[in-house]
């Protein structure tokens, strides 16, 4: 029964042209299989991509009952916005997610959708380091989920949770051992770490994460994604700049990972708060410091004239000289 809603429901959310007269579940479940699973790589990482979390899209995250503001149909103005890949918050540690999928039907829909549109989906997950192997069940959500075939392209790991371990040391030890246990279990695949920026860390506030393990994260890793929000800083620092955050950052995390050649996609945001000028200087940060792609946080915050103008200078603008996709 839930197969058959799933498959009812994305048709009706997926379809292109209307099934043929008298075409039952299999044939039209039969149209939206993807037959081959596509590797594991670097490629989702690359190019312009968008974001979209629980509290966007999960139902049990609205309040008095609300839609959520972002549905599966949203893929259709992403493609149209030049969006390469999706990054979507699959799996949450939460109660309002009782079996970890945000929504397993919503779920399947964006990933079936945004395949039809040719879009990669990165699946990521926020671990809380309480139990890691809650954490790493959680991560095994993300990589195993299945829908007529359709997988997530890629895994990637929000490291920013400070609240549920506070002591540095001991979540330092716990990030580590949840990424190597990981790296085992996901072979060959391409791993993203969604990072703190350095700057926050190192400069900004010191204390926040404390002796970030960088050095004992590079083998367990393949793409580096800094969250190089700064329209969290203010004016005075020098950082409320689309291109002086995102650049240090990234900087400052090769050299902590001791490789010039780490692989960056760079996320800037907020998406409500940012001007055309600092996506033009974030897109140039992306270009100088050889990012394979960037995005800015989140599709849900971004207007309508943001996401054009962003679709913009990854199409001819600054970030079209990045690497693209194939």
């Amino acid at each position: 029964m839930v197969a058959a809603v799933v498959v009812g429901a994305v048709v009706w959310s997926t379809r292109e042209d209307p099934p043929p007269p008298g075409a039952g579940i299999a044939t039209i479940a039969a149209r939206l299989v993807q037959p081959n699973s596509v590797p594991r790589d670097l490629q989702p990482y690359a190019g312009l991509g968008t974001w979209v979390d629980g509290f966007d899209f999960g139902p049990r995250y609205q309040s008095s009952q609300a839609a959520p503001p972002v549905a599966p149909r949203a893929v259709d103005d992403m493609a149209d916005n030049g969006v390469k890949t999706l990054y979507l918050q699959a799996v949450r540690d939460d109660a309002r997610s009782p079996a970890g999928v945000v929504d397993r039907a919503l779920v399947a829909e964006f990933l079936i959708r945004a395949h039809r549109r040719g879009l990669r989906v990165v699946g990521w997950y926020l671990p809380k380091f309480i139990d890691l192997n809650v954490d790493l069940a959680h991560l095994a959500q993300i990589s195993e989920f299945d829908a007529l075939g359709h997988r997530f392209d890629g895994v990637a790991v929000d490291i920013e949770d400070v609240e549920d371990v506070t002591d540095p040391a001991d979540r330092n030890q716990r990030l580590v051992d949840l990424s190597r246990r990981l790296r085992t279990a996901s072979g060959q695949a391409a791993l993203g770490a969604i990072v703190l920026p350095p700057v926050l860390t190192e400069v900004v506030n010191k204390r926040y994460w404390p002796d970030f393990p960088w050095p004992e994260l590079r083998a367990s890793y393949d793409v580096w994604l800094p969250m190089s929000y700064w329209t969290f800083r203010t004016n005075s620092s020098g950082y409320h700049d689309g291109y002086t955050y995102n650049d240090e950052s990234t900087r400052r995390l090769r050299n902590n990972l001791g490789d010039q050649n780490a692989v960056v996609h760079g996320i800037g945001g907020i998406g409500d708060e940012i001007t055309t000028g600092e996506l033009d200087q974030f897109a140039q940060s992306l270009v100088d410091d050889r990012a394979v792609g960037g995005s800015i946080y989140d599709w849900n915050a971004m207007t309508p004239a943001t996401r054009a103008a962003l679709a913009q200078r990854f199409a001819t603008g600054p970030a079209a000289r990045l690497p693209q996709p194939p």
